[in-house]
């Protein structure tokens, strides 16, 4: 006698009660460590109001609102690409639940903000396993992941002064390029026939705040390429970073060739105000587009162009 197949909601509760109190404990935590007053920074934080005070310009993370924003979008994309994914409830789901609950508690031992929202996507992926199964947790495992990238790392600071010594040489060397003679001391940069007094370049130009966001960008890019290979992804993902500091060494050259040959007044602040918004930005963006036409092979060049040959039969054959 043919039995009709089982419901996801009749699946789910033939788990059984050790589904049911995982979920429950897991609901729990991520209401008590994510939204009650339990400390993790200095005693009076939560871990989202430490992350939310993070996203400030001295951590070069001011885009970090727009990380959890991507991370939705990139969901609800995961979700249109089930299409004929058989969901199935499983108990394995279980296993990253609790990992992620003991990030959870790990972090409020060492008080440290990071670990407990590092902690997050392993619940989330958990909760999609217990309720829709392997696949869909698979699915879903990428958009909850990608929240990493609104945590502010402490190893970038301590790489601004490197990005800032490097921006000042390739300024220098892009300037010279446009007939702009510069001498160099440190990280200032000064007219070497006194046509302009020296430009410093601070931490703010020296393009690791770009580089932040261009790499946010071109993961979410990377993830959305579904016609591309896995290492043609990893590759336009990775690209964020040359192409971030050759762009930014263009705008900051940029800034010299102004004061050289416009005005000094209007080259320090106007233009170093909006070069980015009207360069940076753009540059990096038309980049990644090319780059991701090449991995692709839809550039026009890269095109095979068809053929037409005429057989003795009047019959056109196309190559």
């Amino acid at each position: 006698m043919d039995t009709e197949p089982e419901t996801n909601t009749q699946q789910w509760w033939r788990l059984g009660l050790p589904a049911w109190i995982g979920l429950g404990v897991c609901l729990a935590l991520l209401w008590w460590y994510y939204f009650s007053l339990t400390a993790y920074v200095e005693g009076y934080e939560t871990a989202f109001s430490w992350l939310t005070l993070a996203w400030n310009p001295e951590n070069d993370f001011e885009h970090g609102w727009m990380v959890p924003l991507l991370s939705l979008y990139l969901l609800h994309h995961a979700w249109g690409q089930m299409k004929g994914v058989v969901f199935k409830p499983s108990l394995h789901g279980l296993w990253m639940l609790g990992f992620g609950a003991v990030l959870a508690l790990l972090a409020v031992r060492t008080h440290q903000g990071r670990i407990a929202v590092g902690s997050l996507p392993f619940m989330l992926t958990g909760l999609v396993w217990c309720y829709w199964g392997g696949k869909a947790a698979a699915k879903c495992a990428f958009p909850f992941f990608f929240i990493w990238l609104c945590i502010p790392l402490p190893g970038f600071q301590q790489a601004t002064v490197g990005m800032q010594l490097l921006a000042t040489k390739a300024a220098h060397w892009g300037a010279t390029l446009c007939g702009v003679q510069t001498v160099v001391e440190g990280t200032n940069i000064a007219s070497a026939t006194g046509n302009w007094d020296a430009f410093n370049i601070a931490g703010g130009c020296s393009g690791m705040r770009s580089l932040m966001a261009l790499i946010m960008i071109s993961t979410a890019w990377a993830y959305l390429a579904s016609g591309l290979s896995l290492w043609k992804r990893v590759v336009l993902a990775l690209s964020a970073i040359p192409l971030s500091i050759l762009a930014n060494a263009f705008r900051v050259a940029s800034i010299f060739v102004f004061a050289e040959y416009v005005n000094p007044a209007f080259a320090s602040k106007t233009w170093h105000d909006w070069s980015g918004l009207l360069f940076f930005f753009p540059a990096s963006l038309v980049c990644l587009m090319l780059l991701h036409g090449l991995l692709a092979g839809e550039l026009p060049f890269l095109k095979k162009r068809k053929v037409v040959r005429r057989i003795n039969n009047g019959k056109e054959v196309q190559s």
